[in-house]
C-alpha cells in the first residue's frame, strides 16, 4: 500500500529501579518479577513473530541499563525462573477453587507458555535476545544513563560520567552504542544538548509541550546538531493519560483487586466507583472485544492526526507516541495485543510505522528550536523530582554529589571505590523522589534513598561494611568521574 498518511513512531521506555535483594513485596522484586512476566516476555515474543516476518523499524525500544543490569543479573534469572513455577502452582490451585476454574486454566496457560518462554529464549539473559532485535534492525533501541537520574538536577560532571556510563554499558551488552537516548523523565535543562553531543548522542526524547505542541517533525536544538523528537500527547493520550484511556474500560482486567488467597487477578474494571468485592468476574471474550474497538479507534486517531497537521503544514507530519513499556501487560493485561493489533493495522490504513531513526530518513526534520527547562512528570516542569514534597531528598543528593565529586583521585582502580559510586549512583535515580512525590510505596522510597547513600558514605570512608554491594555495573570505574 501507498504511505499517503505520514509517519507513526512507537517508542516504548522500559525502565524499573535496582530491586533484587531490596525487598520482595509489595515493593521490591515482586514489582520486577510481575513487569518481567506481564510485560517483557510478552514485549519480545511479538516482537519475534515481527522479526520472523522479516519486519523491520517495527519500533523504538528504550532499555535503561538498570533494567537491563537487573534481565541479565544470575540471580534475578534464577529467582524469576522460580517465579513462574509459583505461578503455576497459584494458578492450578485456583482452578480447584469456586469461581475461579476458568481463571485458573486461563493463568496456567500464560504462565506455563511465560516459562516455555523463558527457559529457551532468556537462558542467558536479556541482552542476546535484545541484541537479535538490533541486529536484525526489527528495533532502533535508546540507551540512558546508569541508572536512571534526573538530569537537570546533577552537577554536570555527575551527568556525564553517568551518560557515558550508561552508553558504554549498552554497548558492553548489545555489541553498539546507541545514537539515541530516552532522557529519564524526559528531563531537560537549557544546554544539556551540550553534553548529549559530547558523549555522541544524536537524538532523545521530550514531552510535546516543551516544543509548544508543534510535534509534526523532529527538530534540532539550540546551536547542536542533536534532534529532539516530542510526543504527541493529543495521540499518546488516548491510551493513557493522567485522568483517562483505554486500560480504565469497564471490560478489561482491572490491575488493583485481587484474589488474594492465590494472589491473582479475577475482575474486571466493572466501573471507576466500584467496590472491589462488587467488581464482575474477567471474561477474557468481553475484553478482546473492546480490544478490537480500541485498536480501530487509536488507528483512526493516529489518521485523523497526520492529516490535520498536513492540511496544517502543507507536508507529511509526524507523530509519535511514547509509553512505558510496563504499562503493557503490567498494568494493562490487554496491552501487549492492542500493541501488536495497532502494529499490524497502521500501514494497512495507509500510515507509514518505523523508529525514530526511520523517521529522520524519512525527512521529518524540522527547524532548530531552543527547549525550555522541562519534563514529562506533572505540570511538565521538574516538580516531581525537585519539589516542596522531596525538598529534603533534592538536599540530601546535592549533599551526596559534593561528597562523590570529593573523592581522591587514584592511580589504579579501587573495587571498593568503583562500588561506592555505584552505590551513590543508585541513591541518585529519579525513582526515589517520584515516589514519594506520587504517595506510592513512599517510604520505601525514602528508605532505599537513605540506605544507597549511607553505603556510600561507608565505602568511601574506608569503614567496614556488612553488605556484598549492588554489584550491577562490573566495568564502572570511579576513576573516570
Amino acid at each position: 500500500m501507498s504511505q499517503e498518511e505520514g509517519t507513526f513512531c512507537l517508542v516504548l521506555h522500559s525502565h524499573l529501579p535496582w530491586l533484587p535483594h531490596h525487598g520482595s513485596w509489595p515493593v521490591g522484586e515482586e514489582w520486577l518479577y510481575q513487569a518481567w512476566a506481564h510485560s517483557y516476555l510478552p514485549v519480545v515474543d511479538l516482537l519475534h513473530r515481527f522479526a520472523e516476518e522479516g519486519r523491520r523499524d517495527v519500533l523504538t525500544l528504550g532499555v535503561t541499563p538498570v533494567l537491563a543490569a537487573q534481565l541479565d543479573d544470575p540471580y534475578s534469572l534464577r529467582a524469576f525462573h522460580e517465579w513462574l513455577g509459583h505461578w503455576q502452582l497459584r494458578a492450578m490451585q485456583a482452578s480447584t477453587l469456586p469461581g475461579l476454574g476458568e481463571l485458573g486454566a486461563l493463568e496456567h496457560r500464560a504462565a506455563a507458555h511465560a516459562t516455555e518462554e523463558f527457559e529457551t529464549r532468556w537462558r542467558h539473559g536479556f541482552s542476546p535476545v535484545l541484541r537479535s532485535f538490533v541486529d536484525s534492525g526489527t528495533i532502533e533501541l535508546l540507551g540512558g544513563p546508569l541508572t536512571h537520574p534526573f538530569q537537570p538536577l546533577l552537577d554536570p560532571r555527575i551527568r556525564a560520567f553517568a551518560l557515558r556510563g550508561g552508553l558504554d554499558d549498552t554497548h558492553l551488552r548489545i555489541g553498539r552504542r546507541p545514537a539515541g537516548i530516552w532522557a529519564p523523565e524526559c528531563g531537560y535543562a537549557p544546554g544539556m544538548e551540550d553534553g548529549y553531543a559530547a558523549a555522541g548522542v544524536e537524538r532523545f526524547l521530550v514531552d510535546g509541550p516543551s516544543l509548544h505542541g508543534d510535534t509534526s517533525a523532529a527538530r534540532t536544538v539550540g546551536d547542536s546538531d542533536v534532534v529532539c523528537f516530542g510526543r504527541d500527547l493529543e495521540v499518546t493520550y488516548r491510551v493513557w493519560s493522567p485522568k483517562a484511556g483505554y486500560p480504565g474500560h469497564a471490560n478489561y482486567r482491572d490491575f488493583h483487586t485481587w484474589a488474594h488467597e492465590v494472589g491473582l487477578k479475577p475482575s474486571r474494571v466493572t466501573g471507576k466507583t466500584v467496590a472491589p468485592q462488587d467488581k464482575a468476574p474477567y471474561d477474557p471474550a468481553l475484553a478482546e472485544d473492546t480490544l478490537r474497538l480500541h485498536v480501530k479507534d487509536f488507528v483512526d486517531t493516529v489518521v485523523t492526526r497526520l492529516r490535520s497537521l498536513r492540511e496544517r503544514h502543507g507536508r507529511q507530519a509526524l507523530v509519535v507516541a511514547a509509553y512505558d513499556t510496563e504499562l503493557f501487560g503490567h498494568w494493562w493485561h490487554e496491552g501487549p495485543a492492542w500493541l501488536e493489533g495497532i502494529l499490524r493495522a497502521l500501514p494497512e490504513a495507509g500510515v507509514r510505522v518505523t523508529t525514530l531513526e526511520g523517521a529522520l530518513a524519512a525527512g521529518h526534520l524540522g527547524s532548530p528550536v531552543d527547549l525550555p527547562a522541562s519534563s514529562w512528570g506533572s505540570g511538565k516542569d521538574w516538580r516531581v523530582w525537585d519539589g516542596e514534597q522531596v525538598a529534603d531528598m533534592v538536599a540530601d543528593n546535592a549533599a551526596l554529589q559534593q561528597r562523590l565529586l570529593a573523592l581522591p583521585k587514584t592511580e589504579f582502580r579501587d573495587p571498593v571505590r568503583d562500588m561506592a559510586v555505584t552505590e551513590a549512583m543508585l541513591a541518585l535515580s529519579s525513582d526515589w523522589a517520584f515516589m514519594v512525590t506520587k504517595d506510592s510505596a513512599a517510604d520505601y522510597a525514602r528508605r532505599r534513598a537513605r540506605v544507597h547513600t549511607e553505603r556510600f558514605d561507608a565505602l568511601a570512608a574506608g569503614r567496614a561494611v556488612s553488605f556484598a554491594g549492588d554489584r550491577l555495573f562490573g566495568q564502572l570505574d570511579a576513576r573516570l568521574l
